[in-house]
């Protein structure tokens, strides 16, 4: 049976809740995947985006869904070893939006502001035979602009399997509902298929949202110093068999990635 591996990662734009970047080229290049899912990608304004360098560096063809405007702030002083400060959701290094809606931060605890796009990316080191963006829509609550998934069929040697992408809006903020919209949009549960991505949702009520697909792995994803929940999924159909599975301890973002060794049954 042929085998390929796919892996999903919160990037949180390559920083962490400091504004601090980290190295995502290397990040990736260590989970080594065949095909990779990238959500919370960064692109600033009149230069190359996560994505791209990535794909570049490791020999990936990129397929990249622009979902907002972004900043990422820089923090003005770093205190103590925590993966960010202790603030609220309005005091982040990440902030979906445009300068405008900057007035609810605290500027005193933040320096430079850069503007760029965030994203979804699905990069793919085997022959990829069609791609297409599947919208969402938008939820009332959520900061994004609008919410994607990018869909992918690749060629795993002789045969061919359809990967999906995406990052829901938290659940709170109507994420069951983004997901049954994806359900329609996706293939037939008995065909050959992969959905990875960050869901913002728990497994379980993921699995009964999506009858047919079964959990490629289990593990705690965030946050990625002290996992709690499990949040970031590789979903399987029961054409696809799972050779292994687990989550790597790479990076700096709030999300651990998941990687999975996938046979096509």
């Amino acid at each position: 049976m042929p085998q390929l591996v796919v892996a999903t990662f919160n990037l949180h734009a390559g920083i962490d809740g400091w504004g601090r970047p980290f190295d995502v080229v290397a990040s990736c290049s260590r989970l080594d995947a065949d095909v990779l899912l990238l959500q919370e990608t960064w692109t600033p304004e009149g230069g190359e985006g996560l994505a791209s360098l990535v794909a570049t560096s490791l020999g990936y063809e990129v397929h990249e869904v622009p979902l907002s405007d972004a900043l990422l702030l820089e923090a003005a002083k770093v205190v103590g070893t925590r993966w960010g400060p202790r603030n609220s959701r309005r005091n982040r290094s990440l902030w979906l939006g445009d300068a405008e809606d900057l007035s609810h931060v605290r500027r005193a605890r933040w320096g430079k502001a850069r503007a760029g796009t965030w994203g979804i990316a699905l990069l793919s080191r085997l022959p990829v035979r069609r791609v297409e963006t599947i919208e969402l829509g938008r939820l009332r609550r959520d900061s994004a602009k609008r919410r994607s998934a990018v869909l992918a069929e690749v060629e795993v040697g002789t045969s061919s399997l359809t990967v999906v992408g995406t990052h829901l809006a938290h659940f709170t903020h109507g994420s069951p509902i983004l997901l049954e919209r994806l359900r329609r949009r996706l293939p037939a549960p008995g065909q050959p298929v992969v959905l990875a991505g960050d869901m913002n949702f728990w497994g379980p009520p993921m699995s009964l949202a999506l009858p047919g697909w079964r959990r490629a792995v289990r593990t705690r994803t965030y946050p990625s110093w002290r996992a709690h929940s499990q949040v970031d999924h590789i979903f399987v159909t029961r054409a696809v068999e799972v050779i292994s599975g687990a989550s790597v301890a790479v990076g700096k973002s709030d999300h651990l990635p998941l990687r999975a060794r996938l046979a096509i049954a």
